[in-house]
């Protein structure tokens, strides 16, 4: 390097750092080239259009009847868009019935399906069963509606077709006919009921998220307060539970509620507030509370009612982070306890509470010894999580025993997620009532020798076009040909399939998307921790079902299933609820003192205890310690006295002790309260008392100093008698006695504090 430095006419300094620029050059070079080719590169970007078969978007709006039978007209509405760059001319809309369609699984498969393949899709029926347009423009859409009778589709057997729309044409880039897009769907043919038909069971949820704080009121009506309004607008007309309750009503389904959702609406239907920024305003949405409670009441009136616990809580998180933090399993159980009387006390139905809907129907062990703990017998879960493992070639009943007196309502993981997706768009509506009512005929030709029982568990919450699209698949179940509804209840007792698979997955098998939607374990810390100070603060109050009620169920609220997805608004709930249970604990207090000074040997000390609170507390005791007995005794002598407390709400106890004096100094003391059973509440307090006694050099002094005065008066005493005798004697009475001194006038009592601290009494 040094000989190629001096060659170059440099030192090796300068030559290191004409190397590195150079590297640098080098080495950066691409990258500069690499970003200056950047925005030429995008700028030649474009969207490709879609060609070939995918050209044309067909959507379907609607198959008219979903069911067709013998007789019948099939209507077939949607809109054709052209998402190519070139007019179509000479469009023409065909419909195509494929061939029949055996088993589930082939009709997944066909599903899947999306481009026009020649040889494999069917030829169109043509003649006048089409629909024309001369031209169809880029980026242009045109409305169809074909109708069909029924006798010329060409159906054959009972079963499930294939029926596809498409939309052939000419551009100028391919002047000829093809197929420039197409959308397939699935026709349900079935022509007369069935001797053996598919019991059904449809779950109708009623369920929402939390609403209601741990606040309430100072009346005696406890007037709660509500985080929001927003359970309003779902309860008001058009809302998603109206809409749940209206479509619910019409349709034989079994409905799974939350009783917290009752308990809720129960209370706007009264007097309610709802918070806003620091404050609270009256709730003003009490008569479409109570309108949607009576269509709810006349809705169930004769159907079945399953109640979930108390605020759905969520049993997976609690059985994978909770159940080893103690007091969670007792919530649990309180969920389920209350759960039966508050439906029935709302709703005047009696519901089943021996039901456990872990999320999506997703099990392991643990969650089935959770949900057992709490009382259900019956665990719904789903069949993409009890997986048949012998290959049956027939979906099996829904009961299966799995252990311990436990069944386990496996529910069709197909029809349960039919309807999950968007169903705000026609066209995804209609696919998916097509598919769901396609699989249900698919299932019921499975083995018409066996009578089976098949539950469907759709989401927990579902839109209202989610909704809608799920009523009406099941209203085209209604003239009951292959499929007749089952109530929950007896879906569960039905006689299981010997060959169904009861093996509970492993915990390791649980699904992870699920598991990192669950409650963290310092959610059931912060739980615990504020049950602990629950139970800490109810035991002093002379009214305590004032806040355990309330508190119980913002508790309850704070495992819900509802968060899933949502952790920082349920964080910010657990510690709403924790930071108002210690605004009320903090209204029981010492007020502070400042500090005393004790002059002389014995005095009280006094502790002022206020409750600001608006019922009255009980059960405390006040405990004074002199950090030095020594110096400062109380009581008798003890180090450490205490008095009981009892104070009406919204008042103040001022405390006294004795304490007796040794010793000159400052004496350090310490006030706290505790609970019967020796737990500290709040905060201790300390102050300080000033012991200034008087000793026996300064008791000298002072009666040295008395006896000096007393003197003194006896002999300004013998003086003046000495002087009056002499007067006397003098004048033989002429002038009157003198008078005695006047009494010395001592003044009113000094008000101000003796000394920077207060004077405790003697």
């Amino acid at each position: 390097m040094a000989e190629a430095a001096d060659i170059q006419g440099i030192g090796p300094s300068s030559a290191r750092r004409w190397l590195r620029r150079t590297a640098s050059l080098i080495i950066g070079a691409p990258l500069v080239a690499a970003l200056l080719a950047a925005p030429a590169a995008q700028a030649g970007m474009t969207t490709k259009a879609p060609t070939g078969s995918e050209t044309v978007k067909v959507t379907l709006a609607g198959v008219a009847p979903s069911a067709p039978v013998k007789g019948d007209t099939l209507t077939v509405s949607g809109t054709v868009t052209n998402r190519g760059k070139d007019t179509i001319t000479d469009a023409r809309v065909d419909l195509r019935v494929g061939p029949r369609l055996f088993g589930r699984t082939s009709i997944d498969t066909a599903a899947k399906r999306t481009g026009y393949v020649l040889g494999s899709d069917p030829a169109p029926l043509g003649g006048k069963y089409t629909v024309k347009f001369a031209k169809l423009p880029s980026g242009g859409s045109q409305n169809f509606s074909l109708s069909v009778p029924v006798g010329k589709l060409g159906l054959g057997d009972d079963g499930v077709y294939q029926l596809g729309v498409s939309l052939s044409g000419q551009t100028s880039r391919a002047q000829y006919e093809q197929v420039l897009g197409i959308q397939r769907t699935f026709l349900p043919w079935q022509e007369e009921e069935r001797d053996s038909r598919t019991k059904v069971t449809y779950l109708w949820p009623l369920i929402a998220s939390a609403h209601v704080t741990a606040e309430t009121g100072s009346d005696d009506q406890q007037t709660p307060v509500f985080a929001d309004d927003g359970l309003a607008a779902e309860i008001a007309p058009g809302g998603r539970l109206e809409q749940l309750v209206s479509l619910g009503s019409r349709l034989p389904v079994t409905w799974v509620i939350d009783p917290d959702l009752l308990a809720s609406v129960d209370a706007m239907a009264r007097n309610y507030r709802v918070k806003s920024g620091d404050t609270t305003v009256a709730g003003k949405n009490q008569d479409v509370a109570k309108k949607w409670l009576t269509q709810l009441q006349a809705a169930v009136a004769d159907g079945e009612v399953v109640a979930l616990p108390f605020a759905d809580p969520d049993l997976a998180s609690i059985a994978h982070r909770g159940k080893n933090v103690s007091g969670t399993l007792s919530h649990l159980q309180t969920a389920t306890d209350v759960a039966g009387t508050t439906v029935q006390t709302i709703l005047h139905v009696k519901p089943s509470t021996d039901f456990a809907w872990p999320v999506d129907g997703a099990i392991d062990p643990s969650i089935v010894d959770v949900a057992t703990s709490a009382g259900a017998h019956k665990v719904i879960a789903r069949s993409d999580s009890l997986q048949e493992t012998g290959g049956l070639p027939y979906t099996p009943t829904a009961a299966r025993p799995i252990g311990g007196g436990t069944t386990a309502v496996v529910t069709d993981a197909r029809l349960s997620t039919a309807f999950q997706g968007d169903m705000s768009k026609a066209g995804s509506s209609t696919l998916a009532i097509q598919k769901f009512l396609a699989l249900t005929l698919a299932l019921s030709e499975q083995d018409t020798d066996k009578e089976r029982s098949i539950v469907v568990a759709p989401q927990r919450m579902p839109t209202v076009a989610q909704a809608q699209s799920m009523a009406s698949a099941l209203h085209t179940l209604d003239d009951e040909r292959w499929t007749e509804p089952l109530g929950l209840v007896d879906a569960a007792e039905a006689k299981p399939d010997a060959d169904a698979t009861t093996r509970v997955p492993r915990s390791s098998q649980y699904p992870k998307k699920l598991r990192s939607q669950e409650l963290p374990t310092q959610a059931f810390q912060d739980i615990k921790s504020t049950q602990v100070s629950l139970d800490n603060f109810q035991v002093i109050l002379t009214q305590p079902e004032r806040v355990v009620t309330p508190f119980g169920n913002a508790v309850n609220r704070s495992m819900s299933t509802s968060w899933r997805g949502s952790p920082l608004e349920a964080q910010q709930y657990r510690d709403s609820v924790r930071t108002y249970l210690q605004g009320l604990i903090n209204e029981v207090q010492l007020i502070s003192k400042s500090d005393v000074t004790l002059s002389g040997r014995s005095a009280t000390i006094p502790v002022t205890v206020q409750n600001r609170l608006l019922q009255g507390v009980d059960h405390l005791v006040l405990r004074l310690k002199s950090e030095n007995p020594t110096r400062l005794k109380l009581n008798d002598g003890e180090a450490v006295a205490e008095q009981p407390i009892r104070i009406a709400g919204g008042h103040s106890q001022s405390v006294k002790f004795d304490a007796a004096a040794n010793i000159n100094g400052q004496v350090q003391m310490t006030a706290q309260l505790y609970t019967e059973d020796n737990t500290p509440y709040g905060g201790e307090m300390t102050f300080t008392v000033k012991v200034s006694e008087l000793t026996p050099t300064v008791l000298l002094v002072i009666a040295g100093g008395l006896l000096l005065l007393v003197l003194a008066g006896i002999r300004m005493y013998t003086q003046r008698k000495r002087a009056n005798a002499s007067g006397t004697a003098g004048n033989n009475g002429g002038e009157p006695e003198q008078p005695s001194d006047p009494t010395p006038d001592t003044g009113p009592e000094n008000g101000a504090p003796s000394g920077p601290g207060e004077k405790v009494e003697r």
